[in-house]
């Protein structure tokens, strides 16, 4: 049992076992192995796991489908998805596959996967997986085999951690939720010589107190809590795989994570001038307007939302990072190689902190220019009628602006299609609606320049748009 709706833009991902089943799991490693027979990658790949109670069922089954198209097998066992990207670099992997369901909650399973480093599949490679296993042309042959690789655990903190010590004190919440990153996070923090305050770090996948994602307010706001009574220096937090980072400052005031984009572009623009920085959809506009980032001729490129189109845009155009509002970061060059690491995040804040040894993070907060955002809220929409439903709702915007019409009282400048509608108005504020890559949702975000009550309204005209559409349901969290 397989079902096709689990095959999405750029991740593979079902309800276990209500969607998929382990002979369904074999079948799609029969088919991703096929599918590196058909584009002649050398049949060896690197498979991870999460630490979620059926993942170790999950890995196996999937293991057992490569090894049947022939595949050699290389099991890292436990890990981020960041150390099984690491390890394509380490192993010299041509290919990698980590089996995890990334923030999705308990019930939820599916497979990361990538040929070509540091990328993962798009859609071209989805969609092409898609049809071979569901067409039945995943192909057995011979030669496949199981090796067990020790040691890439310790291999990823060394290459995290570098030589690279601490030179001013900092006491840091580090907020796991229960998740994965609670056997590496507090580990890589003691090894920079910071002072750690746990949070949520045994594991227990039954995540007891809340789903780790660090883009959800509930998260956050525990973040602040824990900041708020040990007297931290910030919090930082990392979703279930471990690929994305949250935080929050000294005051206990959540930054959202294209906030700390433009933090750290603005640290890393000082390094590396006239680079040019990916942003997505969702984010700031701050990327393309701060002065600070100008002043050092910062290239800013927005592009789609996910975390495979967002590396295959770094790669593509060089760029010196990019930035996601759900806390995906892709640090490249010097820096980094390009896929998303909460893990490297957190390494890079320290450095950041070190090299601004007077600033705390609020202040760090405080010299941005100030916006007004609201939180990434995802109103219901079924896996069978996203997309047609956002198509309609991008017509409906594109309409607003060919009419003249006005947004949230002011003029809408243009409309960016590239995922979804980005309506941008005439004094930079903004609003989205997209359709979410992994859960039946559309996506909204707004921001003003100007104040709180300019981004409500430009929300309630943007909803107002989407409630024409009688198949959207409620939203998960709202301002």
């Amino acid at each position: 049992m397989i079902t096709p709706t689990g095959f999405r833009e750029y991740d593979a991902r079902w309800k276990y076992p209500d969607a998929i089943n382990l002979p369904g799991i074999t079948a799609l490693g029969l088919g991703l192995g096929t599918q590196m027979h058909m584009r002649g990658i050398e049949p060896v790949i690197a498979v991870g796991n999460d630490y979620r109670e059926y993942s170790l069922s999950i890995k196996n089954a999937l293991m057992l489908g490569l090894m049947q198209a022939g595949i050699h097998v290389k099991d890292i066992g436990p890990a981020l998805s960041p150390m099984a990207y690491f390890s394509q670099f380490h192993l010299d992997a041509p290919a990698v596959a980590m089996v995890t369901a990334s923030h999705n909650p308990n019930g939820w399973t599916g497979v990361k996967m990538g040929f070509e480093r540091p990328l993962t599949h798009g859609p071209d490679e989805m969609n092409e997986l898609r049809d071979i296993v569901l067409e039945g042309r995943g192909q057995p042959r011979e030669g496949g085999k199981y090796e067990f690789v020790h040691g890439v655990r310790e291999a990823y903190l060394d290459d995290l951690v570098g030589d690279f010590k601490m030179t001013r004190k900092l006491k840091v919440v580090c907020a796991t939720g229960n998740g994965t990153a609670a056997a590496f996070a507090p580990e890589l923090f003691e090894r920079l010589g910071v002072e750690v305050v746990p949070s949520h770090n045994e594991l227990d996948y039954n995540f007891p107190h809340y789903n780790p994602n660090p883009e959800a307010m509930e998260m956050l706001h525990d973040m602040s809590d824990s900041v708020k009574a040990s007297g931290a220096d910030f919090a930082l937090g990392f979703d279930g795989d471990g690929d994305r980072c949250g935080v929050v400052d000294d005051e206990g005031e959540e930054i959202f994570a294209d906030k700390v984009g433009v933090i750290m572009a603005r640290d890393l623009a000082k390094i590396y001038p006239n680079s040019t920085i990916v942003a997505d959809v969702k984010s700031t506009g701050l990327f393309a307007s701060d002065p600070e980032l100008q002043k050092y001729g910062i290239k800013a490129d927005y592009w789609k939302t996910g975390h495979s189109h967002m590396k295959r845009r770094v790669k593509e155009l060089g760029a010196l990072a990019g930035f996601e509002k759900s806390g995906h970061y892709f640090l490249s060059g010097e820096i980094g190689r390009g896929y998303d690491c909460g893990m490297r995040v957190a390494v890079e804040i320290c450095k950041l902190m070190d090299r601004n040894p007077d600033m705390s993070m609020s202040d760090l907060r405080k010299a941005l220019p100030k916006t007004w955002a609201t939180p990434t809220m995802s109103p219901y929409c079924s896996d069978l009628e996203k997309y047609d439903t956002l198509d309609r709702l991008v017509a409906k915007l594109v309409a607003k602006f060919e009419a003249g019409e006005k947004l949230g009282g002011r003029a809408i400048k243009e409309v960016v299609t590239v995922n979804g509608a980005r309506v941008i108005l005439d004094n930079g504020a903004w609003g989205l609606v997209r359709a979410s890559s992994n859960t039946p949702n559309l996506v909204v975000v707004c921001e003003s320049p100007e104040s709180d009550a300019e981004m409500r309204a430009i929300f309630e005209d943007i909803d107002a748009v989407i409630r024409t559409e009688s198949n959207v349901g409620e939203y998960d969290q709202t301002i």
